[in-house]
């Protein structure tokens, strides 16, 4: 079924934003509406193992009040090669130096580049000029895919790829709030907007009623940033 467009607010500024239900990506939308946006949030159910998440950007879209939320549906699981989308054990407890090298195993191959080509097509049949993506370059795990050159090069593709961006005077932008910020600052920013971080989850590996690991390399950057904050970590871990 296609989504519901209302013509009715063609006269208010669109964005698509992608929402995981994570801690950045929530952040990231509450940033989006306190500019003023009418927002689309784009969600993915896409074989991975943390689907508990996907319930928790139903819940975030709705009580911060995005326009529309639609969950699309793609089997990553077909390709495999990644913990979170296939029999992999997703690695617990690594030192601070085993985290910041190489590409760990919970890497999606591609993710974003699919995501964001779901994002730019809405986007287009949107009319919205933006889009939002909660992706990281400070606490991150080394994905190659959430580096400042990667959405440079990937904006430039679109606005060559897309009869908005040939024919238009208007340049389609990806908008990476969150891409310089430390993950303490994140969850200041989200807990000034009114973000709930207790309906946000970013571990790789939860249990079947959605509690935290708190070992993933994932749960460790977040008690990280929690505690850095000063706020307290809503967290419920196993």
């Amino acid at each position: 079924m296609q989504p519901h467009i209302d013509k009715s607010s063609h006269h208010k500024k669109r964005s698509v934003v992608l929402l995981s239900g994570g801690l950045d990506s929530t952040t990231t939308l509450a940033i989006a509406l306190s500019e003023g946006f009418e927002v689309y949030a784009m969600s993915f159910r896409y074989g991975q193992r943390n689907k508990i998440e996907l319930d928790h950007a139903k819940h975030n879209a709705r009580e911060l009040g995005a326009k529309q939320h639609i969950i699309i549906d793609i089997d990553l699981r077909i390709f495999g090669a990644s913990a979170l989308t296939a029999d992999i054990e997703v690695p617990k407890n690594r030192s601070d130096i085993e985290v910041s090298e190489g590409i760990p195993i919970t890497y999606v191959p591609a993710r974003n580049t699919i995501f964001l080509s779901y994002a730019v097509a809405w986007a287009e049949v949107l009319s919205s000029d933006t889009i939002f993506i909660g992706v990281n370059a400070i606490d991150y795990s080394g994905y190659p895919d959430c580096r400042p050159e990667y959405i440079h090069a990937y904006q430039t593709m679109a606005n060559l790829a897309t009869q908005t961006g040939v024919e238009s005077k208007t340049e389609l932008k990806i908008r990476t709030p969150l891409i310089d910020k430390s993950k303490a600052d994140i969850i200041k920013t989200g807990t000034a907007l009114g973000v709930d971080y207790t309906h946000t989850l970013s571990c790789y590996d939860p249990d079947k009623d959605g509690r935290a690991c708190g070992k993933c390399d994932s749960c460790k950057l977040r008690k990280k940033g929690f505690a850095e904050a000063g706020i307290p970590d809503p967290t419920l871990y196993i």
